[in-house]
Formats: C-alpha cells, structure tokens, sequence
C-alpha cells in the first residue's frame, strides 16, 4: 500500500492538536478528532484509532502522575458508566435525535456559559456515592448514545474543585479502562485492520512530544484560568453538538 503522505501528514496533525487539547484540560479530544479524522480516513479506522491514541494518552499520564488520581472518584464514576452505555445505545436509536441533542447542547453550554460569567457553581466539599454515580450514569448513557463521557466528568470535576493537575490525572484513570473496553469491542468486531495500526504506529512521535506539552502546559495554569478553558471548552463541545443534531435532522 502506496504512502499517502497529504493524507497521512493531516492525520498526524490532527492527532497532535487533539492530543494537546487532551493532555492539557484532560478530556475533549474525541470530538475534534474523530470528525476531522473522517474526513480523510474512513470512519471504521478513525474512531478506532482515536481511542488507541487516548488509551497511550491515558496510560502516559497516569504513569507519569498516577500521585495525583483521586482512585476512589475513578473507581465510583466508572462502575455506573458500563450500566449506562447500553442505556445511551438505546437512546441513539431514539425517534428524538434533534431533541435530545440540542436540548444536552443546551444544559452543556448553559452550565458552562454561566460558570464563565463568573457565577459560583457548586461545590462537592468531598466525594459522595450519590453523586458519583449520578455522573458516572450520565457519562455512560452519552459515551453509550454520542461517544460523549467528557462533559459529565468535566463538571463532576469542576464542582469538585480539583485542582489542575487533579483533574487531568484523575479523567485519565477513568479513561484509561473505559476506552480498552471500546478498543476490545473495535476488536471483536473486526475494526483492528492493517491500515488502523499503520496510522497508530506513525503517530507515536506525534502524540508523545503532544503529551509533554499539554502536561507543561496544565502544570503551569493557575486553577482559575484552568477551570475558564474547562468551560470554554465544554461551550465548544455544546456547540459541535446542536451543530452535529441539525446536519442529521
């Protein structure tokens, strides 16, 4: 197979920049590169590589900052998320697809709008089962319906108050096992072909150097300036959201 090298050059770009986003804020990389990724690559070889890429991201920083996991938060959002998928696998074959987007879209970039205005939201003053597993319900059913996990664990987190480095190594130990349980069905379901590991293995002297980045990056924002690209960040994902519900209405 003849080297494509706009193609691969694109890939590997996109891969960096999800990468760094990663690293740095600890979640939100899927929708950025799963959507661009498909635009050069078919879809069944650039879901499948986004995940490799976020279990190598994932297992790097919990390596590397595995200190800093709130193991117990980990543990008790994650148990919910697997009751959750097929609950959110049901509600992808909805007959309200443009409802439910938009109005997710709508809480998301709600929350995140009023948080940046500067309004205090919540606070958890220590984990509590309840809502743990409210969270890791709702991370389920949207990783289930959207491949969404992110934004619930980016509020728990917020509302929690963890502080940067908190924050990104904690969502790391929760994504670590949820994304090698996705990367095992790809493989049970054929999805792990040549083209898939062609891509991967290029891609590891871009996503390392990425890695380092995002992680001197999220060790050196202040916790203010790190929660305001949080909900920036979640306002961007709102938006891709009622922008992805209107083009399949």
């Amino acid at each position: 197979m003849g080297i494509n090298f706009d193609q691969t050059f694109f890939v590997l770009a996109v891969l960096f920049i999800a990468t760094l986003i990663r690293s740095a804020l600890g979640f939100g990389e899927a929708l950025i590169a799963v959507p661009l990724l498909a635009m050069r690559i078919p879809v069944r070889t650039a879901a499948p590589l986004a995940v490799m890429v976020s279990i190598t991201i994932a297992a790097l920083i919990v390596i590397q900052d595995w200190r800093k996991v709130h193991v117990r938060s980990a543990s008790w959002l994650l148990v919910p998320t697997v009751v959750g998928i097929p609950l959110g696998l049901l509600l992808l074959t909805s007959s309200h697809q443009l409802l439910v987007k938009l109005l997710l879209a709508l809480v998301i970039i709600g929350f995140a709008l009023y948080s940046l205005a500067g309004a205090q939201i919540p606070e958890l003053k220590h984990d509590s089962k309840r809502w743990l597993i409210s969270f890791g319900l709702i991370a389920g059913v949207l990783g289930g319906a959207y491949g969404m996990n992110g934004p619930p664990l980016a509020i728990y987190g917020a509302m929690r108050r963890w502080s940067p480095q908190h924050f990104r190594a904690t969502l790391q130990g929760y994504f670590l096992p949820a994304s090698i349980v996705g990367m095992v069905g790809y493989f049970w379901n054929g999805l792990w072909n040549f083209e898939l590991t062609h891509y991967y293995i290029l891609s590891l002297p871009v996503i390392l150097p990425a890695i380092w980045l995002g992680r001197m990056a999220n060790h050196r924002l202040p916790h203010d300036t790190f929660q305001k690209y949080v909900f920036g960040g979640l306002v961007i994902i709102g938006l891709l959201l009622a922008v992805q519900a209107f083009s399949k209405a």
